[in-house]
């Protein structure tokens, strides 16, 4: 199919991006072929008039994992022996699966065009990728890591990660990510907010350096990048000191963790989304004790300290909102780039470059997507508003195409309860 989108108004996604007007962008097959003014050819193209809507990259989200929901709970579940029930047959591994693909699904249609999974079950996420790539699932772009490698009792063993015994098995997850052709490698160093079991250890250490150390150097052997969860200075200290090349939430920082950053070229992965409830939510809403209250507060307060002295000394932010954590859905990564705005300080349009162009550049894949540029892929969303006046101008995606695809007239089931509650924060 050939577009031609044309009397809208483009934001292209770079870093000094201003309104364009009066240029049509030219889509053939997955391509930005050419962006020019002038009259609209009548033959050849199915023309889209936009009708002075705002035209813009497809947002990319560098923190998901896919088989969980955001559902609030009233009680925390034993995630490790729901996955173990799942895949204690065909059927319900089967439909797993299509949850797991109708997530990404969502992810699309809210205007998240590149998804980048930090965690999920078994080999799912690369099986979709591939799908989605041979046309036989519609989603967005997936950079994979499949299951994550955690340890024996820690965050996330079992569920969205492997608890590996020793370096070997750890190890062996590397190679296994391998063989299913994954795109990244993802740690789990230290624990969270909702497997502390005390106030104050949030970021409790879970793995060891030489585990941390040993995966991070046949990762690189193997061209791979290592994210790594950490929600503490001494879990920042330790990934960055053995080789992790992108933290994930992050913790308040000390000079020494900014000399780290920058002596290994690291990245920080901001994730305000996940802890917010938890830190800033009435405990009658989010059902948190008082434990879970107290150190959702230091993890918030963390992730802000983090990404304010990252972007004050240089090192790169990407952006991903942890879906798949209580309140945190797969339609509402907009929200993110409101946080960033509100909580972190940037304007608007740094925002949207973050959620777009930036998270390409972080993720290698700048070349592809991330902009409006003639010769990258045709990841493109439309709004009635100017995000660059109001973020929440993303929470209405009117029209998606991914890699060329387009997609109108559509509808996303949401979450009352967690609508209203998170609105009090936008």
């Amino acid at each position: 199919m050939k577009y031609a989108l044309t009397n809208g108004k483009i934001l292209n996604g770079h870093k000094d991006m201003e309104v364009q007007e009066g240029l049509t962008v030219y889509v053939e097959g997955e391509k930005i072929t050419d962006i020019r003014g002038g009259e609209v050819p009548s033959k050849g193209y199915r023309v889209i008039d936009l009708e002075g809507k705002y035209l813009m990259p497809g947002m990319i989200n560098m923190h998901v994992h896919l088989p969980a929901s955001g559902k609030p709970q009233k009680k925390q579940r034993d995630n490790t022996k729901l996955v173990q029930l799942v895949f204690s047959n065909p059927i319900s591994a089967r439909i797993a699966f299509e949850m797991v693909a109708g997530n990404a699904k969502t992810e699309m249609l809210s205007g998240v065009t590149t998804i980048r999974t930090v965690g999920g079950v078994k080999n799912y996420d690369t099986k979709l990728r591939d799908a989605i790539n041979a046309g036989k699932r519609e989603g967005p772009r997936i950079l994979a890591s499949d299951e994550g490698i955690s340890v024996p009792g820690g965050h996330m063993a079992g569920s969205v990660a492997y608890p590996a015994k020793n370096i070997e098995e750890a190890l062996e997850c590397v190679h296994r990510a391998q063989a299913n052709h994954a795109d990244l490698i993802k740690l789990m160093i230290t624990g969270g907010v909702l497997d502390a079991k005390e106030k104050g250890t949030p970021g409790e250490m879970k793995m060891d350096s030489a585990m941390i150390k040993a995966v991070c150097e046949e990762a690189h052997k193997l061209s791979y990048i290592v994210a790594a969860h950490v929600e503490s200075p001494e879990g920042v200290r330790a990934a960055l000191e053995n080789g992790v090349d992108s933290i994930e939430h992050g913790a308040k920082p000390d000079d020494e963790i900014i000399r780290l950053f920058k002596e290994n070229h690291a990245f920080l992965t901001t994730t305000l989304s996940p802890a917010l409830p938890f830190a800033l939510f009435d405990q009658s809403v989010s059902c948190a004790d008082d434990v879970g209250k107290y150190n959702g507060e230091i993890v918030f307060n963390g992730i802000v300290d983090c990404a304010k002295r990252a972007l004050e000394e240089g090192i790169p932010v990407a952006l991903g909102n942890d879906v798949g954590c209580p309140w945190i859905t797969h339609y509402d990564f907009w929200r993110e780039l409101v946080y960033y705005h509100k909580f972190i300080g940037v304007s608007n349009q740094f925002a949207l470059y973050s959620g777009t162009l930036g998270n390409a550049e972080l993720a290698g894949i700048a070349d592809i997507t991330g902009s409006i540029d003639i010769g990258k892929d045709a990841d493109l969303i439309v709004t009635k508003e100017n995000p660059l006046d109001n973020l929440e101008a993303l929470r209405n995606v009117t029209t998606v195409m991914a890699r060329g695809r387009l997609y109108t007239d559509y509808r996303i089931k949401k979450m009352i309860q967690t609508e209203r509650e998170l609105d009090k924060f936008v």
